[in-house]
């Protein structure tokens, strides 16, 4: 059995230190094996524009945001997945760090960038990825991944048993979808959302909350309050992920049929001209 869970809080926008702090007061008693926390965590997410977002982005190879989590992640032995705001040289990536009491174990750069964000962050330019911890698989997703089927899909593919999703949603729709898509895939989820509002000269935003768990079978294991901090651990067993049997005869895995699935890899998108129309 593994301890797994999230800490869902209000980060303030532009206070790095302090939201630092924030996340290790929180979890200097915590005992457990993988935490997650949300999207942006320690910068906030309703930048004015690219550069306040490169100003406030930090990297990973001189972080020292990262440094105070590798410390608290050897401190209590566990594993700690986040989102940051990743600066590499005149780059910004909105990104997702998997880190350990041994250091950084693979950073995961968003692929769908969602509204506004095209204009603050550089499109991830890495494949999905699985990392294995303690012999479970671990893959990362951001936010309005979860949008796109193709994303979880391929983590699961790719052997993960525990999908890790730190997120700053606003839309209403993502806690009840990933129930479907941990059903589809046979994979535990862990949303780690935010609460509050990012209050900017330029607007505001609100966060919905509602972190959740969801289990293989599309089990809502727990789910969080919307506007109220929240630090939850459970326990599972990520081996249930294991078992992609749907039916006695039907797999998950097994049962794709790959050759027919083309148009999803191919760049002409869909109701254009290239279009075809299947005949009795």
């Amino acid at each position: 059995m593994w301890k797994v869970g999230y800490f869902q809080f209000r980060p303030l926008f532009g206070q790095v230190e302090r939201n630092v702090e924030r996340v290790v007061h929180a979890l200097r008693d915590v005992e457990a094996d993988l935490i997650v926390l949300p999207e942006l965590p320690f910068t906030g997410y309703f930048f004015r524009d690219r550069q306040e977002a490169l100003d406030l982005a930090e990297d990973p190879e001189d972080s020292p945001t990262l440094q105070v989590l590798i410390a608290l992640c050897k401190g209590r032995n566990f594993h700690l997945v986040t989102g940051f705001a990743e600066k590499r040289g005149n780059r910004c990536y909105n990104s997702a760090i998997l880190i350990g009491p041994d250091g950084v174990r693979h950073i995961y750069r968003k692929l769908h960038l969602f509204h506004e964000e095209k204009h603050w962050f550089d499109p991830g330019d890495r494949p999905l990825a699985v990392t294995e911890v303690h012999g479970v698989r671990i893959g990362m997703m951001i936010c309005f991944d979860w949008i796109f089927p193709e994303a979880m899909r391929t983590l699961a593919v790719l052997g993960a048993d525990i999908v890790c999703h730190p997120s700053n949603l606003v839309l209403s729709y993502c806690q009840q979808t990933m129930l479907s898509r941990c059903l589809e895939n046979g994979v535990f989820a862990i949303t780690a959302n935010r609460i509050g509002v990012d209050r900017r000269p330029h607007g505001s935003i609100r966060f919905t909350g509602k972190s959740q768990i969801v289990a293989p079978r599309g089990e809502l294991r727990h789910r969080g309050p919307s506007r109220k901090e929240e630090l939850y651990i459970t326990s599972i067993d990520p081996l249930e992920a294991r078992d992609k049997q749907f039916t006695p005869l039907n797999h998950l895995m097994n049962d794709r049929r790959p050759e027919f699935y083309r148009p999803l890899v191919e760049s002409n998108p869909s109701g254009s001209s290239g279009a075809t129309r299947a005949s009795d």
